[in-house]
């Protein structure tokens, strides 16, 4: 019953939707998921994909539409907001955490100054070292660079600092 559920029920539950791209981390870990809003009969989700252009956009909102219906509601709307663009600062620590954990490194926190980013190192989330080299500013998405370790010799992807 759409009574029961508060907003922070809903964003809470909400946790549990993966990334249909990186499926250890969840649209709430990555900063996806921006507002919840429940007023008579609807309930609202706020999300602001990674990129305007995400291929897994139709598929994050079609999770979220059903995971809110688990829940008992029935009037779902998920809305779509680009501005402001989604930016890697809104990742949680436990979803840094994750990424690092999963293989790819995690984007280092910058505060808006995307562009000190460019110039440090880059952890291999493998071997924690830094003596790592940029082999390709594109990896498997957009959101993603694909570097090389020199110390365990091991590929790696990068989530971009954005």
């Amino acid at each position: 019953m759409i009574n029961d559920l508060s907003a922070e029920t809903i964003y809470n539950a909400l946790n549990e939707v993966m990334d249909p791209e990186i499926p250890v981390v969840s649209l709430v870990e990555m900063g996806i998921i921006r507002h919840v809003a429940v007023k008579d009969s609807a309930v609202t989700v706020t999300m602001t994909p990674t990129f305007s252009g995400c291929p897994a956009l139709i598929e994050m909102q079609t999770l979220i539409r059903d995971k809110v219906r688990e829940l008992g509601a029935d009037n779902v709307h998920v809305e779509t907001a680009i501005a402001p663009p989604w930016s890697s600062d809104w990742i949680t620590d436990e979803g840094r955490r994750k990424l690092k954990q999963f293989g790819l490194a995690p984007p280092q926190a910058h505060g808006g100054n995307v562009v000190m980013t460019f110039f440090d190192p880059v952890a291999c989330p493998r071997c924690d070292g830094t003596d790592t080299t940029l082999k390709n500013s594109f990896g498997s998405t957009l959101c993603r660079a694909i570097w090389y370790c020199n110390s365990c010799q091991d590929a790696f992807e990068q989530f971009k600092s954005l």
